[in-house]
């Protein structure tokens, strides 16, 4: 019995972690990443793209626009910036 118990415990301990972990991983990459964007780009006072006239201070190549262009990257409305 007292195996049983043991066993049971560790079920539900492993099924806990298994159930928090993918919410700490979201929760570091939202606050880590803007989520409008893929790849990740920093959450800054602005990004431009590279070999533009912007001022930056952050700067990137081409990235999928997946959400609202809060860095006005994707100026011609097709899902992708800095192309």
């Amino acid at each position: 019995m007292k195996f049983a118990v043991t066993l049971g415990s560790a079920a539900v301990a492993a099924f806990a972690f298994a159930i928090a972990t993918p919410a700490v991983a979201s929760a570091q990459q939202s606050s880590d990443c803007h989520g409008s964007y893929s790849p990740c780009l920093p959450i800054v006072s602005d990004v431009d793209c590279e070999g533009g006239s912007g001022n930056g201070p952050v700067y990137t190549g081409k990235v999928k626009v997946i959400g609202p262009d809060d860095y006005g990257l994707d100026r011609d409305g097709d899902g992708y910036g800095c192309e």
